[in-house]
């Protein structure tokens, strides 16, 4: 597995992570704990060294599972986790308030049975905090030695310069992919700017880039997509010439349309580190694959060109989370 650096921090990582949150939320049922053990370890036997996970995915579990799976490689793997939630619960509400920060800390340290942080992100911006303060008390952690590195989620480009200067942001991670493009516009240049790695989350579109999933789908009545306006039955409809287009690029370079779309994001920037999750170890391997796969320069203008005359429909969150993001 090749490694990327994360913008000028020195954190060095593999070129595609593993995002964590759907073996226990999120995506219907969690995975029983010994199948998502195993998945992670595949992970790490696999090249992959840098895994995403937050107290808010489960609440806990999530973090336990890793700090299982991950105790017989800690030395040789970089854990991100997140705060930012009251009881580590997204429907409680925001709560980045320092002495609430040194709090998810020490606990979320317990549960992934380590003594530091490697990243430790907001998760969404609190607008009832200044992010001064938040990056003062994560700074306080980082000269504690409890975390290593500072990282933002969802962020706007205001919020990292502020950030930023109070205390340097490792990495941003925000969505990103051929179908949510947005970032492009202002977070890339920031992030170049600034010397900040970017780590995309949902870079195959929650699934639907894969092509598995079609305007006929139905999902787990635990499912957030469920509630997701882009993934509406028409809305999935609409947006099946893109899954199309990428199958038929795909077809051409005998490889598969996930492969396609991770590689695209490889190659957009040498500081972008993808995190595609799943919950199967062959899609695991397939995932991993596509950071051998190089797309030439006519290739990239080839799918430029074609992404271009498609409209993507549907927004990416409903209203009250799209209301997060972005500050």
């Amino acid at each position: 597995m090749q490694k990327r650096k994360l913008g000028n921090s020195g954190l060095e990582v593999s070129a595609i992570g593993l995002g964590c949150m759907g073996l226990s939320y999120g995506y219907g049922p969690a995975t029983d704990t010994s199948e998502a053990i195993k998945l992670i370890r595949t992970a790490v036997d696999s090249g992959v060294t840098f895994f995403d996970t937050a107290e808010a995915y489960g609440p806990f579990v999530n973090e336990e599972l890793l700090g299982e799976a991950l105790s017989p490689y800690r030395d040789h793997v970089v854990i991100a986790t997140k705060f930012g939630f009251d009881n580590g619960n997204v429907q409680d509400g925001l709560n980045s308030r320092p002495e609430h920060i040194r709090q998810v800390a020490e606990a979320s340290l317990k549960r992934l049975r380590t003594d530091v942080i490697d990243l430790f992100y907001q998760h969404r911006v609190d607008p009832d905090v200044p992010i001064e303060d938040v990056a003062g008390a994560v700074k306080d952690l980082i000269q504690e030695g409890k975390v290593t590195h500072f990282g933002l989620s969802e962020a706007g480009a205001q919020t990292i310069r502020r950030a930023h200067a109070v205390q340097p942001v490792t990495a941003l991670q925000s969505e990103y992919s051929l179908w949510w493009r947005e970032p492009e516009a202002e977070i890339l240049p920031t992030l170049e700017e600034l010397g900040i790695g970017f780590v995309p989350f949902s870079p195959l579109g929650k699934g639907f880039l894969t092509g598995a999933i079609s305007d006929t789908t139905a999902f787990d009545s635990t499912d957030f997509r469920n509630v997701v306006p882009r993934f509406t039955p028409e809305a999935r409809k609409a947006n099946q010439a893109l899954v199309d287009l990428l199958g038929r690029i795909a077809a051409e370079k005998q490889r598969t349309s996930a492969q396609i779309a991770l590689a695209w994001l490889l190659a957009q920037k040498p500081f972008i580190v993808p995190i595609p999750g799943t919950t199967k170890i062959h899609r695991l391997q397939e995932n991993l694959g596509a950071a051998a796969v190089e797309l030439s320069t006519d290739e990239l203008a080839d799918i430029e060109a074609a992404v271009s005359r498609i409209t993507v429909e549907g927004d990416r969150y409903p209203a009250h989370l799209q209301a997060r993001v972005g500050r």
